[in-house]
């Protein structure tokens, strides 16, 4: 079982900026795993080919059984919901295709239940409360929970959802965002690792 940390960027409408932002801030070598999960429905996502552009980290629309490995930054396809199982992600039809999608609680919720490593989860614009409901698992896990900023948000319902969970550790800019992801990032780097024998850690 890898170990290393997720970061997970939930967002919808005006989630683009955001992203662009923080990964313009974002150093390739964190040797974390970024996963964006924007919740379209109504087209295909062309974030893996708009996203490339504004990193040197590779980007990689998610196929079933991807492996996970860090310095990547991976994106869930429209109409899926997005699980892991062990180092994989997996993919599944969406469980709500009509209303508001909830593929980010889906996907932070299987975060919560399976990954050993350190897990973040930030929420930034959107519409409607994709992911707010499973802040309170990220923490509990022992993650940290970060919301974009309202006024820094083209559409601030999402991450103002997810701040009213109660479970918010910071309200940041994207830019800020991405400052506490690599002070995080280095905080995991200097943790002890205990290592099985003649095992990995």
């Amino acid at each position: 079982m890898k170990s290393f940390p997720i970061v997970c960027v939930g967002g919808s409408a005006g989630g683009l900026d955001a992203y662009i932002r923080l990964l313009q801030n974002l150093p390739p070598d964190m040797g974390v795993a970024i996963v964006i999960v924007n919740h379209i429905t109504m087209f295909p996502t062309q974030l893996h080919e708009v996203l490339p552009r504004y990193t040197s980290m590779p980007v990689k629309l998610i196929t079933d059984h991807l492996s996970i490995v860090p310095n990547h930054v991976y994106i869930i396809p429209s109409n899926r919901d997005l699980r892991v199982d062990g180092d994989n992600f997996l993919l599944a039809p969406i469980s709500k295709p009509r209303g508001w999608p909830d593929v980010i609680t889906v996907f932070l919720t299987s975060l919560s239940d399976c990954w050993e490593g350190k897990l973040v989860a930030v929420i930034v614009s959107g519409l409607d409360g994709d992911g707010a409901v499973a802040m309170c698992k990220i923490k509990e896990t022992g993650g940290t929970t970060i919301a974009q900023k309202p006024s820094t948000a083209s559409e601030p319902s999402m991450p103002e959802s997810a701040m009213a969970s109660g479970c918010i550790d910071f309200v940041l800019s994207p830019e800020d965002i991405a400052h506490e992801i690599i002070l995080i990032a280095r905080a995991e780097e200097h943790q002890p690792t205990t290592t099985s024998p003649g095992g990995n850690p």
